[in-house]
């Protein structure tokens, strides 16, 4: 029997009535918004609860090959309204609000943001999970669950205060504890050697310590517009919630910290790594995962075969970045130990099924380990990593006769450091980069030798993200534009997004393009006004938002702090802006909103001189009357997806200003852009591969040096940013004012300003200055600004380019790195729920579903 819309919203308000008084004790119009909340997630997800078993049995009855996606950040932003959209059910719970008397924006503000990731790394992960249930591919994902998440970003007087995230202080109805998958994660202790059937040495551990792992299950469901949707399970591990991790004995011998470390492994994103503690607990946690999650996968493929022969074929596994690295010393150490395979076969086996993704080409965030930490926590993985590098070695000299020095560069132990970056390249048949450059750039530079040896394991998947979050969701009137033209196809195929361009062009289009950019920047006005307010040294709460004016640009810099990304590039463009507003009275200037978010990580200093330095600059340029509110400066506190959902469809202008060759991918750009806001950036990440999608006749702010040219001073130690100081007044005196207490009003100030005054001028800790190439490229960055003021004063000029922008975002989709991650590295096949078992699950829910007790 088919229902109508208003018998499935009669429906869905008496399961949600059903819950409040079976859950809660409560009627409905007795119910608090986060009763309310709660019980409307218990009903909606009876129906997502079918397709989840339907979805896992179908894998385990056609015993498919599977991928098992690893990483240890996922940010995937409030899981109910995302919900709500893949079922196509907005219209549907709207009306249930209605006939409840409810607020759709009071319900769904109820629920806290997964504090599970910090940046791009996260939400990348999170939008793989989305194409990866969309188009049925089957897999499963694990992480850690952060009780405490990264931290909660609090900005007293500019300065950046961490707090804990308390994402879990209320029951997350989206998460399932699974306390019969517990797995038992082993550290430290000393090993016994002994041999398996095959002579290889293995290892046994005595005196170790046991850590109890219980997994939170949370489910990711694709999008459909029926009821057959497949799910994908994120598996998140815990310590805390295993008491036996606490050890008594410690605690009542005085040794407080030391009694609850094991319990507390999982309450925080990325402990600060600048003292011993930080970075025990951080290997401590990378373990966890894989240890936990590699058990939890080998579970799962011994339920259907009783040995190792079908495992290469029906076995993937992800790497997200070097963190899960030691998932190929442990599932070696697991074959030769626990299953007697031979140690050639095992790495044979590991390498057949381990996929690793590099997102970075900083040598500093290129993890390595010393290996005395290592061997004190992890004995038996380190003695396989120390033999798969004799081997490896003796390898590379077999090769490279006389070359002890590609040896040494190549070698995965090397000055008392264990290089993971190695170990993932070593244990694995296919190493990715994230954009064509970034990919190029490993092969030609970071792991050229690696490239040299290994040419078939480098391949390119460009990111993406999923336009089903970020613009279906977060965008519903853009939405509603483009589904009116093209169809509702664009949502699981975004290929289709460039017939779009046939309306840039149009009049009409073009108007009701600004329109919609108009309210989405008038709703984030009031976002700003209501949230985003300004707190005093002590951290009190004293005045609001600076009063923004819809009409100007809005500038929007939106992505973690850090020297690399130049937000202090920005800064110092806007003292610049400023100064020239303040003398020249006659200017052609036009009305700029810059808007600044992101997190500082809590031992990075400089990052957070920088996010001072704005606080300063926006203190002074927003109460200057003398300027005539021609430039705002905002802040916003705390940044995470909910908030870029308000954010990003209010963007004029997308800041991706990076250094050119530092910035792997970049995936704010692709979001901002599918939006409907224009780039000022830098040939740098997939900068260069969406300017070649867009063409250059609608990428009109383009500037910066190039990579080989950055890559060429450094080489060459040619660059000087002194002579950039001197020689350019207008940048003179903007860097001036770092250190003359132009912006300062306080001692500590004028110390955090002239740091960074230092730091581009004179010296960075101790090396050359201005590393990121700042001032080298400001005046580009500042002529390209002017390009922009001039374009922005057109506005159906300025909407024609937005929407030509919008329709070359066709390949930036997940779903398109998906399929190619399928093709080039899992040879995965998609398989869509078992209509069979689907409707069998469905017969026996609605069977049960009208029973009572009495």
């Amino acid at each position: 029997m088919t229902l109508d819309l208003e018998q499935k919203a009669e429906m869905l308000c008496s399961k949600t009535k059903h819950y409040l008084i079976t859950t809660m004790g409560r009627f409905a119009e007795e119910a608090d918004p986060d009763e309310f909340f709660r019980a409307l997630s218990y009903a909606l997800r009876e129906e997502i609860m079918i397709n989840w078993l339907a979805t896992t049995r179908t894998h385990v009855k056609k015993d498919v090959r599977m991928l098992y996606y690893l990483s240890m950040e996922y940010l995937p932003g409030r899981i109910f309204s995302n919900n709500i959209t893949n079922l196509a059910a907005n219209e549907m719970v709207r009306l249930v609000m209605h006939k409840m008397n409810r607020n759709y924006h009071d319900i769904v503000e109820r629920e806290a943001d997964p504090a599970l990731g910090n940046g791009g790394l996260g939400r990348l992960a999170s939008c793989f999970l989305d194409s990866l249930a969309t188009h049925d591919y089957p897999a499963q994902a694990y992480g850690l669950r952060y009780q405490y998440g990264i931290f909660e970003q609090q900005l007293w007087d500019g300065v950046q205060i961490e707090a804990p995230d308390c994402w879990l202080i209320g029951e997350n109805p989206w998460e399932f504890r699974r306390d019969l998958r517990k797995v038992f994660v082993k550290y430290c202790g000393h090993i016994n050697p002994a041999t398996n059937i095959h002579g290889d040495e293995i290892y046994g551990l005595q005196g170790f310590e046991e850590v109890w792992s219980v997994p939170y299950d949370i489910p990711i469901i694709g999008y459909s517009n029926s009821n057959k949707f497949s799910v994908v399970t994120l598996r998140l591990w815990t310590t805390k919630e295993s008491p036996r991790n606490f050890q008594l004995q410690r605690y009542n011998a005085g040794f407080l910290d030391q009694a609850a470390e094991n319990t507390t492994l999982t309450d925080v994103l990325y402990p600060s790594d600048h003292h011993e503690t930080g970075k025990r607990i951080r290997l401590k946690q990378e373990f966890l995962l894989v240890s936990a999650s590699l058990q939890d996968i080998i579970r799962h493929y011994l339920v259907s075969h009783d040995n190792f022969r079908s495992f290469a074929d029906k076995v993937r596994i992800q790497i997200n970045d070097t963190h899960p690295a030691l998932i190929i010393a442990e599932l070696i150490r697991i074959l030769v130990k626990k299953h007697d395979i031979p140690w050639k076969m095992a790495l044979e086996l590991t390498q057949a099924v381990t996929g690793y993704t590099n997102h970075t080409i900083l040598s500093e965030a290129l993890e390595q380990w010393d290996q005395h930490l290592l061997y004190y926590l992890l004995p038996r993985q380190y003695k396989v990593i120390e033999r798969l590098n004799h081997e490896f070695c003796h390898l590379v000299r077999s090769k490279y006769p006389a070359n002890e020095e590609k040896v040494r560069r190549l070698s995965i132990i090397e000055n008392g450091r264990v290089r993971m970056a190695n170990l993932a390249i070593v244990g694995s048949h296919k190493v990715n980069g994230v954009a064509a450059l970034h990919t190029e750039l490993l092969k030609n530079s970071v792991f050229k030798d690696f490239y040299e040896l290994y040419p078939d394991k480098f391949v390119n998947v460009t990111n993406g993200v999923t336009q089903r979050r970020w613009l279906l969701h977060c965008n519903p009137e853009l939405s509603k534009f483009i589904t009116r033209r093209l169809g509702d196809g664009w949502i699981t195929d975004f290929s289709q997004i460039g017939k779009l361009a046939n309306f840039a062009a149009d009049l009409a289009s073009q108007e009701e393009f600004l329109a919609i950019k108009r309210k989405n920047k008038n709703k984030l006005i009031e976002f700003l006004n209501q949230h985003n307010k300004l707190r005093n040294a002590s951290g009190q709460i004293i005045s609001p938002s600076p009063i923004i004016d819809v009409s100007s640009i809005f500038d929007v810099q939106i992505k973690r702090i850090h020297e690399y990304k130049r937000q202090l590039m920005n800064a110092l463009h806007l003292i610049m802006l400023y100064y020239e507003l303040l003398e020249n009275p006659n200017h052609q200037r036009i009305k700029r909103t810059a808007i600044f978010a992101g997190k500082a990580a809590a031992g990075y200093e400089t990052a957070k001189d920088i996010i001072r330095l704005i606080h300063c600059i926006a203190r002074k340029v927003n109460k200057d009357p003398s300027i005539g509110g021609m430039l705002k400066i905002v802040y916003v506190e705390n940044y995470n997806v909910s908030k870029a959902e308000i954010i990003i469809p209010a963007a004029d202008l997308s800041e991706q200003i990076s250094a050119a060759g530092t910035e792997a991918s970049g995936t704010g750009n692709m979001k901002l852009t599918m939006n409907g806001a224009l780039t000022i950036g830098t040939n740098d990440g997939a900068n260069i591969e969406m300017r070649q999608a867009i063409t250059d006749q609608w990428w009109p702010f383009a500037f910066g040096a190039s990579s080989e040219e950055l890559a060429e001073m450094k080489s060459k130690n040619s660059y000087r940013s002194r002579d950039v100081y001197e020689q350019n007044p207008q940048i003179r005196r903007a860097v001036d004012g770092l250190r003359d207490r132009s912006f300062a009003v306080s001692d500590a100030e004028h110390q955090v300003l002239s740091d960074l005054y230092h730091k581009l001028i004179e010296t960075h800790y101790g090396g050359a200055p201005d590393r990121y190439f700042t001032l080298k490229d400001l005046q580009s960055y500042y002529n390209a600004q002017k390009g922009v003021e001039i374009l922005y004063q057109d506005p159906n000029k300025w909407a024609e380019y937005a929407i030509h922008n919008i329709a070359g975002m066709g390949i930036f989709s997940t779903d398109n790195s998906i399929r190619n991650y399928s093709e080039l590295i899992w040879g995965l096949t998609p398989c869509p729920s078992d209509d069979d078992i689907l409707e069998r699950f469905r017969h026996e829910y609605s069977t049960i579903d009208v029973c009572r007790i009495i």
